[in-house]
């Protein structure tokens, strides 16, 4: 049995227990503490245009409906039918006027009541169900500049206090639309790998692994001949590639930042000078000039100017806020995860960017992208070797000591961009979770005092 002392037990300085990966009885444990309890990010209010629209997924365990309301509003409701229990609604996406059960036709309206029942005189009237029944209403959403949370938990932080200086990594993906809005488009890509969630989590801030884990992909890129032309996004996936191969200077430069509650980015990584295929090309500079029309000239340098690449909100989100995509993770076991995958359209932006875009998350993010693939079979071989006897523990050392508080922005930093601060900061609020010691109720990193140097003015 896990008792809190055990689970405490998992996570030390400088490493973790393998059983917290690989441990189905901890996994379940994972899904009542942690996903029955923090914000998870579910999708874009994009996705529910109009009234009657709704999009189904998980949260955790639970299948839930994203529906937009005729007030205009977005509702969470438990995707469970309130007579015997059926699932309502099995579609991945669609527009009702109404929900009804596929198994004795109870009907609900957009906001979860129940509206009919099929021979309601069988009910005595102090027993109809429609004085007391409905679809569920999951206990708390919150919306984000248009990105749908919600938290299985009726009490908790709000989800601004939650998201924490992470805000800001929304506030840049959004700020970068001409008309300070984006849209999902071009539907989801979804794949699944035979390895624990947290996996991707970690992986997506961290920096040493990029010139061993993708050795072929940056081969292929430097064998690329560049005489012959690209399209924009073409090009930036090879530049890319490259930059994964790039010496170890260049990574120690990386500025790697922590949040309470697991959150983090990598930031200081892609300039516009990385990021598009020429100063002059033609597509950037009517960006551009968009932009300056929008937000004056100063603010518009002062977003395209943010250099942040992954930006991760723990347990459940990753998105690249210069690129426009966003991933959810989905935990399905101990050793399988589903991610789905998003591309935005920036609003008021020329249209080229979005193709570009999709195209880049192809190159790159996608099933068929000589990048991600490297990933998989890495979160693969992890899991596998997690089962092999001879260390039951996970190094997470690297940094431990040398890692920078930040007082004043409620960030930590690594001491270098190879720390393995961001992996220490998702298991202390794992910790803090798992042994209800209050990561759903604090905002700060402190737990790596001792760690940590003070930053100087």
């Amino acid at each position: 049995m896990w008792t809190t002392e055990r689970i405490a037990e998992l996570v030390q300085p400088g490493r973790v227990h393998r059983d917290a990966y690989t441990d189905p009885a901890i996994f379940d444990l994972e899904m009542e503490r942690i996903f029955g309890r923090a914000w998870l990010l579910l999708g874009h209010d994009s996705q529910v245009p109009r009234a009657g629209d709704f999009v189904t997924t998980q949260m955790g365990r639970q299948p839930v409906l994203m529906v937009r309301q005729r007030d205009d509003g977005v509702k969470v409701l438990f995707n469970r039918c309130a007579h015997r229990g059926s699932t309502v609604c099995s579609a991945a996406r669609g527009a009702v006027t109404q929900f009804v059960c596929p198994y004795h036709g109870w009907t609900y309206g957009l906001d979860g009541e129940l509206l009919a029942v099929p021979s309601p005189a069988g009910y005595a009237e102090d027993r109809h169900p429609q004085r007391r029944l409905g679809l569920a209403e999951v206990p708390r959403t919150e919306v984000y500049r248009g990105f749908v949370f919600a938290s299985l938990a009726a009490d908790g932080p709000s989800l601004s206090d939650f998201l924490g200086p992470l805000r800001s990594s929304f506030d840049d993906l959004v700020d970068r639309a001409p008309d300070g809005e984006v849209e999902v488009a071009g539907g989801v890509s979804r794949h699944a790998y035979d390895g624990n969630w947290k996996f991707v989590l970690e992986n997506h801030l961290d920096t040493i692994h990029p010139r061993y884990v993708h050795a072929s992909s940056i081969a292929a890129a430097n064998a690329q001949d560049d005489s012959r032309p690209t399209d924009g996004a073409g090009e930036v996936g090879v530049r890319q590639m490259r930059q994964n191969g790039a010496p170890n200077e260049l990574w120690e430069g990386i500025g790697l930042w922590v949040a309470g509650r697991g959150h983090g980015y990598m930031a200081d990584y892609h300039d516009d000078e990385k990021l598009v295929a020429a100063s002059d090309d033609p597509v950037h500079v009517e960006y551009q000039r968009r932009m300056e029309a929008a937000y004056g000239p100063d603010r518009a340098r002062n977003i395209l100017s943010v250099t942040r690449w992954n930006s991760i909100v723990f347990p459940n989100v990753s998105f690249m806020s210069q690129f426009g995509q966003l991933r959810i993770v989905r935990p399905v076991a101990a050793g399988r995860t589903v991610l789905d995958t998003y591309v935005f359209r920036l609003k008021g932006a020329p249209e080229e960017m979005f193709r570009r875009a999709v195209a880049f998350a192809n190159v790159v993010n996608g099933t068929g992208s000589p990048v991600l693939t490297d990933d998989l079979e890495v979160y693969e071989r992890l899991q596998t070797g997690l089962g092999v006897d001879g260390n039951e523990w996970v190094d997470t050392g690297r940094g431990l000591g040398r890692d920078v508080r930040d007082e004043g922005n409620g960030l930590d930093r690594g001491g270098t961009g190879t720390s393995e601060i961001a992996v220490r900061n998702q298991f202390r609020a794992w910790a803090d979770y798992m042994t209800d010691a209050g990561a759903a109720n604090t905002g700060a990193t402190g737990a790596d005092a001792a760690g940590m140097a003070v930053a100087a003015e």
